[in-house]
């Protein structure tokens, strides 16, 4: 009878622990999207650069504000391939989706911050 119980135990144990795991690391991820507007970063980005090469008085500002959006233009697709490696989830536009959810993660401000180096 304690063989039995015993067996019963370790064996709710592991199928617990299984199901656990799966849960956390198979089902869970699945369920989170991460939101990116890249177009409001397209639009603040272009702003920026306009206004850089507007009030650039000399050939050189001028030239460096066009070494800056080459740069972006370089910089956005390796940001964007990042943001999914970083926080674990399906990456999609914000225009993509019809609604928010509750795993739905804004990863705008992140994509910001990624680009501000440039």
């Amino acid at each position: 009878m304690k063989q039995l119980a015993l067996s019963a135990a370790i064996s709710l144990l592991l199928t617990s622990g299984g199901l656990l795991a799966y849960d956390r690391f198979v089902v869970r991820p699945a369920q989170r999207i991460g939101v990116v507007d890249v177009s409001e970063v397209y639009r603040l980005k272009e702003a920026e650069f306009a206004t850089l090469i507007t009030a650039g008085r000399s050939e050189d500002e001028r030239q460096r504000a066009m070494e800056m959006a080459s740069a972006f233009a370089r910089r956005l697709p390796q940001a964007l391939e990042e943001l999914p490696l970083e926080c674990n989830c399906l990456v999609v536009m914000k225009s993509a989706l019809a609604g928010p959810t509750v795993h739905t993660i804004d990863l705008t401000p992140r994509l910001k911050a990624k680009l501000e180096r440039t």
